[in-house]
């Protein structure tokens, strides 16, 4: 049995209502996890996260999944709760308790949790990290459904009105890396893979695309980590944080429950990193891949996706003229893998990404309104328009 803070009692046998006979398990919410900076400061102790969590459809109960995949020691969830519906409700682990140990470089799902989730509403997710943690298994996420979470000082998980003294907002996302819901069964999720220009805002725009436009039955979530590669990751202290190699991360962020339809879109980092060990010692050119290489990379997602019986789709590579690296081979490069993507028949279609944002004039450069001002990251305006260009069958 499993009981919330309002003494509200509810069973997790769920095959024994004859109401949840046709549900699934379907995720709502998703990141992937990553390294956090490796420091001494790196440790939390006595605070409390709270995520805001958005679902496009409706269920009967939640599952949690917390994860210390990059993590080198354990780390204990001291008390986690949710608030849906205007209640508090104890998230319980390992059948009732409501606090959990995760060894390193693994997971654990919740206790199902059943409650009411309303379609297109938002609720929270509270934990509390009581003891010293190391703070390594987190994710940098932005965007419009991801720009207010917050971390406070003590234990808040009952809480609802935290002191402005206490608190403070944050994108980085610790340990909590899925949320699955049980929903009618036509409901299913298209999961968005990549690095940090997944990890940034057109995931959350697709998600209110959806909202807007009655693609009720698509729940859209993101696995994906700034500064990844599909081939290489960094050993050093230095660039820890910048992601762990495609073969590292693939296997164990995408099989997620209620997926049918995986988005990649990822490989500028394999190509815009390495410099040379005369100019950085830690980024050598060695580690440059040829476009062949990559590809291998890549059929290597798009085999392992199909072997979830997953649609696969494939985002072209976004402009770089003007990057702090970029040189005519580099372009030469993405010329040569998009180019094979827009081809390609072993997966299921191309996403043209770039074509929906380049310059008409000039292809190498984003269009007018269309970049962040680094050359290699999309405006609020160039995301948005990445989403926009996401075909219709995908969504629905």
């Amino acid at each position: 049995m499993q009981q919330n803070s309002n003494n509200h009692i509810f069973t997790n046998s769920v095959d024994k209502s004859n109401n949840l006979i046709d549900k699934h398990w379907a995720s709502i919410w998703g990141n992937a996890v990553s390294i956090g900076e490796n420091r001494p400061e790196s440790y939390g102790k006595n605070i409390t996260f709270r995520y805001p969590i958005y679902s496009q459809f409706s269920g009967e109960g939640m599952k949690l999944t917390f994860d210390n995949y990059c993590g080198t020691e354990p780390i204990t969830i001291s008390e986690c709760s949710v608030y849906v519906n205007g209640e508090f409700y104890d998230v319980t682990f390992e059948n009732g308790s409501k606090s959990v140990t995760i060894p390193a470089k693994k997971n654990i799902v919740s206790d199902p949790l059943m409650c009411k989730i309303e379609a297109k509403s938002q609720f929270d997710v509270n934990f509390y990290l009581k003891d010293f943690t190391q703070m390594r298994s987190t994710v940098y996420v932005s965007g419009p459904l991801s720009n207010s979470a917050i971390y406070a000082i003590g234990n808040q998980t009952h809480n609802r009105d935290i002191s402005i003294d206490i608190k403070r907002g944050t994108n980085l996302y610790y340990f909590l890396s899925n949320i699955s819901i049980l929903t009618d069964k036509e409901n299913r999720t298209v999961l968005c893979y990549g690095d940090s220009i997944t990890a940034q805002d057109w995931p959350d725009y697709l998600q209110l695309r959806c909202k807007e436009n009655n693609f009720n039955n698509t729940a859209v979530i993101r696995r994906a980590t700034s500064g990844s590669r599909i081939l290489r990751e960094y050993s050093c202290i230095r660039y820890e944080s910048y992601g762990l190699k495609g073969t590292n991360r693939f296997a164990h962020e995408v099989p997620t429950e209620g997926v049918d339809t995986v988005i990649i879109q990822q490989g500028i980092n394999d190509i815009i990193h390495p410099v040379g060990t005369d100019v950085n010692p830690y980024r050598p050119m060695s580690d440059l891949p040829t476009v062949d290489e990559m590809i291998d990379g890549m059929k290597y997602y798009i085999d392992l996706a199909k072997s979830y019986n997953y649609k696969v789709y494939v985002g072209t590579l976004l402009p770089i003229e003007n990057w702090r690296t970029y040189a005519d081979f580099r372009e030469q490069m993405k010329n040569e893998l998009n180019d094979w993507i827009r081809k390609a028949e072993c997966f299921d279609g191309c996403i043209d990404f770039e074509k929906a944002v380049r310059d008409s004039k000039n292809p190498k450069a984003f269009a007018e309104g269309m970049d962040s001002g680094d050359h290699l990251h999309p405006s609020g305006l160039g995301y948005k328009t990445m989403a926009e260009c996401v075909p219709d069958i995908i969504l629905k």
